[in-house]
């Protein structure tokens, strides 16, 4: 069968240690037509090695490990592809291949139909089968559990089943991005016996068919997963797999550097060279989806103007933050469709930066003696720095900026009810497709904790995020999301500063590990020395 390319080269570009909720090449759109299944893994380890404990170091807790209740990267990559599997997931060259499903094709505009994988029980013993589909998509719209992910899902009209191992989806229009979200942590299968048993409590059990189980999660310190030895794959490497919470960037290296720990990630630039010169660590650099942006909210006074909007990101130098806070690493960003994702186009025009026009704009605003804003933003090192530099920046146009640093679960929540002015967040994409940037951070419907924490709303743009999730002709595509972001820039609905790479410090000896573009580390064959 035929493996579905989602794009055909990742270029790297950048460094990232933000991503929140977590881009480098234009790509081809995925082909149609019936797809081959293959086994999840993408490199294949030293043979005879196993066994052991993998324990990886992590900026922040997670704060949800329920897939349909996901807001950011950290609680995504202890999950996906460990606990929980989809029908089809992305394999390390960026192609759709089998997972749950082991083939599936498109039998017209609306319907797809999947064949599933026999033998595959859940952790709890249920079964998997077609009826498990059926439940776990219907729990995700079910508009009385209120799930933030439901949006992801609403072009699915019904989830048929043919037979115990076939089931179809049948769509209210065409929705080119399904394989995207079907591969993505939100679109994992879940084990309808949990779904019962736990409702919404689920995020202190997760259950599903992945290599790992969840054995325990104490909050601020760690979340454990265990070796599933009923697993229907290739048995995993590891034993065990351990995140553990830390903070402070220089203790998550040095934990690597005694072997306390195996991996260090959202590794800060600033040790980079720490890392690269070390006898004991190596340097872990690897494509991402993810680009970082200054955030305002435009319903708020007085950044519901456009021209106070514009007027900051005229302002923004992000050449100087790139080269005084990213050590030079990293591009600057003129979209947050990055340039491996599918939609990205090199037409989007940037601001440019010009402080005399961004005063005539605050004049023209009637804020000719300037204004006082806050900025929000979480407890990252290069966050804090970028705010610094905002601060200086923005006071050469008059405005005063106060910066407010939360720790990061306050951070989203404040953001997500629109208690910010400002803020510095990024967005990973977790599925390479730019119907996931899109919908979540532009469409009205997204507003709040969805991920639209700017409150934006544009008729327009929302049309165009709906065309373009149902147009199939990938050229015609791109330009629709090429409009798209054009108006958003023009709108100023966020100021995306720096397209971003993903980053880890890796024990020297420790082999197979990887971060997706999407940000999740994978562990599937991953040897200890």
């Amino acid at each position: 069968m035929k493996k579905t390319r989602f794009f055909q080269t990742l270029i790297a570009l950048t460094v990232a240690v933000s991503a929140a909720l977590a881009g480098c090449s234009s790509g081809q759109e995925a082909s149609q037509g019936t797809n081959g299944a293959a086994q999840p893994g993408a490199s294949t380890p030293a043979a005879g090695k196993t066994g052991g404990t993998l324990v990886i170091a992590r900026l922040s807790d997670a704060n949800n490990l329920d897939p349909h209740f996901l807001t950011q990267i950290n609680s995504a990559a202890i999950i996906h592809h460990k606990v929980y599997e989809g029908l089809v997931r992305m394999d390390k060259e960026s192609k759709y291949v089998g997972s749950l499903a082991t083939e599936w094709k498109q039998l017209d505009d609306v319907t797809w139909e999947f064949k599933l994988r026999q033998g595959v029980t859940f952790h709890d013993g249920a079964p998997f089968n077609a009826e498990a589909v059926k439940k776990t998509i219907a729990r995700v719209q079910d508009p009385n559990v209120g799930s933030n992910r439901a949006n992801l899902f609403e072009a699915i009209k019904e989830v048929k089943v043919v037979d115990d191992q076939t089931v179809q989806f049948i769509l209210h229009y065409p929705y080119t991005p399904l394989l995207s979200v079907l591969a993505s942590a939100e679109g994992v299968i879940l084990s309808p016996k949990a779904i019962e048993e736990y409702g919404k409590d689920l995020t202190k059990h997760p259950t599903g068919t992945g290599p790992y189980k969840f054995e325990s999660w104490t909050p601020g310190q760690e979340v454990v997963l265990v070796k599933n030895d009923s697993y229907w794959g290739s048995q995993p490497k590891l034993d065990k797999v351990v995140f553990k919470t830390v903070p402070e960037d220089t203790t998550r290296i040095a934990m690597v550097e005694t072997g306390e720990a195996q991996v260090a990630e959202q590794l800060p630039v600033t040790e980079v060279d720490r890392v690269t010169n070390s006898s004991s660590m190596t340097l872990g650099r690897y494509a991402s989806f993810s680009s970082d942006h200054i955030g305002i909210n435009t319903k708020k006074k007085p950044f519901d103007d456009v021209r106070v909007r514009q007027a900051i990101a005229l302002a923004v130098d992000k050449d100087s933050i790139i080269k005084g806070v990213y050590n030079d690493v990293g591009k600057i960003a003129h979209s947050s469709v990055t340039p491996t994702m599918v939609g990205y186009s090199e037409n989007v025009k940037d601001t440019e930066y010009n402080l005399e026009k961004a005063k005539q704009l605050l004049v023209e605003a009637g804020y000719a003696s300037g204004l006082k804003a806050t900025i929000y933003l979480n407890d990252n090192k290069a966050r804090i720095n970028v705010a610094e530099v905002l601060q200086q920046q923005l006071k050469q146009i008059g405005i005063d900026l106060q910066v407010k640093v939360l720790e990061f679960g306050a951070y989203i929540d404040a953001a997500s009810k629109g208690e910010t002015d400002l803020f510095i967040s990024g967005w990973g994409n977790a599925t390479g497709d730019a119907d996931y940037n899109q919908y979540n951070l532009f469409h009205t419907k997204s507003q709040g904790a969805p991920g639209n924490h700017s409150f934006y709303s544009n008729p327009e743009v929302d049309k165009l995020i709906e065309d373009g999730r149902k147009e199939k002709d990938a050229e015609k595509r791109k330009q629709i999301y090429e409009q798209a972001q054009q108006i958003e820039m023009n709108d100023v609905a966020l100021i995306p500063y720096r397209f971003s790479e993903n980053l880890a410090a890796i024990q020297k000896g420790v082999e197979g590990v990887w971060i997706s573009p999407a940000g999740h580390i994978e562990v599937d064959d991953v040897v200890l020395p």
